[in-house]
């Protein structure tokens, strides 16, 4: 093969000519592509002789890499000029404010749950969970909630598919937290002290209403506990809760299949221009159900009535965020935007943790 010098020569001064980064691709595939001249001449090598394909191809394979290195350094030449012509022509007024970033923000149902767990944390509550799908056993039979009650139909719970001939008892979306009571008195015995806050399902939908909702639950065993205990307990956590000096909460007898005696809790309140006033006033409010819990109950969960007994109650994470938060709507939960959390004064972070002051 004859000198390659010419050829080399030929190469360095297209690319020392290239003036751009698309003249400098155009000039490596025109000597190193596929059909790039140098890349041709490489597939000659084939119809040489030994001693002539090794003299040749040392000498081709040094211009090749000469050529490529020259092309890296021309494309990284160019790069550099290129910035030192925009940093020539624009310019960064480094004094200007930087521009803010939106923070994210607690969901209000997120916040709410903080704040009542770590209200019930500095009473000596624990924190229990359990399964958002249930056994019938456990959301129903153990809570003493009779085999015809309403809540054990198909129009008011969420009952797990089964395929034919598959006779195991049914399994349901959880319509309490209820369930993890039992759960944690198996587990650890008496004395106890939990709350249990979670999602639960109901077939429900309206103003105040949703099918997915979030309740807490709290549960006190011992050996000398009473009602008094379970009102006092209320009263502090709704003082703590809505930030007032003192509250009065009002029980009236109920019913539920869980607990005997049996309380609806309202707390005393006042309207005044359409906002609701916690604390004062001459109208009462409804916020939660309570009692001690069933003998049945106890049972269930591995417990002697005869040794232990204890309170439970039980409310709904929305429904008190609604009401101290002023909000009309269940469904703007989940709804809304940021503009709406912004509007009830959910500012990101700033709320209580368990481990004590503002988690942020």
């Amino acid at each position: 093969m004859d000198d390659l010098t010419p050829l080399r020569q030929q190469w360095l001064d297209r690319i020392s000519g290239a003036s751009d980064p698309a003249a400098i691709e155009e000039v490596r595939l025109a000597a190193l592509g596929k059909k790039g001249e140098i890349s041709l001449k490489m597939r000659e090598l084939g119809k040489m002789s030994p001693e002539e394909r090794q003299t040749t191809g040392k000498a081709l394979n040094a211009v090749r890499d000469e050529i490529d290195a020259a092309l890296r350094a021309r494309k990284l030449s160019l790069e550099d000029a290129a910035l030192d012509a925009r940093l020539r022509d624009e310019w960064l007024d480094v004094t200007l404010p930087g521009r803010p970033r939106r923070q994210g923000t607690l969901h209000p149902i997120s916040q709410v749950t903080e704040e009542v767990t770590a209200i019930f944390a500095d009473m000596g509550f624990a924190v229990a969970e359990g399964p958002q799908v249930e056994s019938d056993w456990y959301n129903f039979d153990a809570l003493n909630i009779a085999p015809e009650h309403p809540a054990r139909q198909e129009h008011d719970t969420f009952f797990l598919h089964r395929a034919p001939g598959d006779d195991r008892p049914p399994h349901v979306l959880r319509t309490h937290t209820s369930p993890v009571q039992i759960r944690a008195m198996q587990e650890q015995g008496a004395p106890i002290r939990v709350i249990a806050p979670g999602r639960v399902y109901r077939m429900d939908m309206d103003q105040t209403h949703t099918p997915m909702f979030h309740q807490i639950e709290g549960l006190a065993i011992d050996r000398d506990i009473s009602m008094a205990h379970l009102k006092w307990t209320l009263e502090e956590f709704c003082r703590a809760f809505f930030e007032v000096p003192s509250v009065e909460l009002r029980f009236r007898a109920s019913h539920f299949p869980f607990t005997e005696p049996s309380a609806e809790v309202d707390i005393r309140c006042s309207w005044e221009g359409g906002q609701l006033k916690i604390g004062e006033g001459n109208s009462w409010l409804e916020i939660l159900g309570s009692g001690m819990v069933h003998p049945h109950v106890l049972r269930s969960g591995g417990i002697d009535p005869d040794q232990w007994q204890g309170f439970a109650f039980g409310m709904g994470i929305d429904r008190i965020a609604m009401l101290k938060y002023g909000i009309p709507d269940l469904r703007a939960f989940f709804e809304s935007d940021l503009r709406w959390l912004r509007h009830y004064g959910f500012a990101a972070g700033d709320v209580p943790s368990v481990s004590g002051g503002l988690s942020r």
